[in-house]
């Protein structure tokens, strides 16, 4: 069933929903940036977040992944896993390691519906409608901006802070393409997210276990607590089950969309919480940013013909 068969009443109370989840969402990885950026700030590696966040979601999913196993459609949780599980988890946590709180917000968060509406373009055939496209042009102002600072190492601003943007880039391309798979392929909100949690877990943490630069030992078992909870539970599993469902009611673009409006949360939240500073130029950001994700989230996607 399209948007076009749902009766009027039907279909509001479907945008609304979709909507909730989003916001929901928004809220929930506006202080996935600030727990993840205090473990980037700890002796943990990426690599250690990455293990924290697949083994407490996948923990967690395995009883329903037990209860649907025939129905599961493993090759496509498979790739799902590869791009919105392990892929975005190595990415992000890297960037953690070295970028403060506010560049993740913009360039992950805001870098989601610029990698969602060029590959949906490109391969999907369809291009956003001309609302989308303002709002994609005045955020991508803002994530210029951030690019500017960072490769143009203006004062005080640590050296390698562009290594940790290029990877926040390459996790917001791996969850835009997560995404899109998502809605292509029609898979259910809890089947991905079980799927994503479990396969994400059984692959990477014999890899882990075996062969990666482990600091795990060297915090105390509280933040570890910390950090599982938050990111498997909050952050991947709750919050990937709202992303998913948001998916399916309001299109992968208008929710992708409104993940745009995390920088703008999480960049505040950052100064009480991390005591890191905000700049003329990252303020200007992460208000773009923002502008942008309002703007955009009452797009439609229009079919190329």
């Amino acid at each position: 069933m399209t948007d076009e068969d749902i009766p009027v009443p039907d279909y509001r109370l479907h945008l609304l929903k979709g909507l909730a989840a989003a916001a929901a969402v928004v809220v929930v990885w506006s202080g996935f940036n600030i727990i993840s950026r205090l473990g980037g700030r700890s002796p943990l590696t990426p690599y250690d977040m990455a293990a924290i966040r697949f083994v407490f979601s996948g923990i967690v999913c395995l009883p329903f992944v037990l209860i649907r196993w025939r129905r599961l459609k493993w090759p496509r949780l498979a790739v799902l896993a590869a791009f919105g599980g392990m892929s975005y988890g190595l990415f992000v946590y890297s960037g953690f390691s070295l970028a403060p709180t506010a560049h993740a917000g913009i360039l992950v968060n805001g870098g989601i519906p610029f990698a969602s509406a060029l590959i949906a373009w490109l391969i999907l055939g369809h291009r956003p409608g001309l609302r989308s496209e303002i709002a994609l042009l005045v955020a991508g102002v803002g994530i210029v901006l951030i690019g500017i600072h960072s490769f143009g190492q203006f004062s005080g601003v640590p050296a390698h802070q562009w290594v940790g943007d290029v990877f926040f880039l390459l996790a917001a391309i791996s969850y835009a393409s997560f995404g899109l798979l998502l809605k292509h392929w029609h898979v259910s909100p809890l089947d991905a997210t079980i799927g994503v949690a479990v396969i994400s877990m059984v692959c990477y943490t014999p890899v882990y276990l075996l062969f990666l630069p482990k600091s795990i030992t060297t915090v105390p078992l509280s933040f570890i607590l910390l950090q599982g909870v938050y990111q498997g539970i909050l952050a991947a599993s709750i919050a990937g089950l709202l992303f998913a469902y948001a998916i399916h009611n309001i299109g992968t673009q208008r929710a992708t969309l409104m993940l745009a409006l995390v920088p703008g949360i999480s960049a505040v939240a950052a100064v009480p919480l991390l005591g890191e500073s905000l700049d003329a130029v990252t303020i200007a950001g992460v208000v773009l940013v923002t502008i942008g994700a309002v703007l955009g989230a009452t797009h439609r996607l229009v079919k190329r013909g």
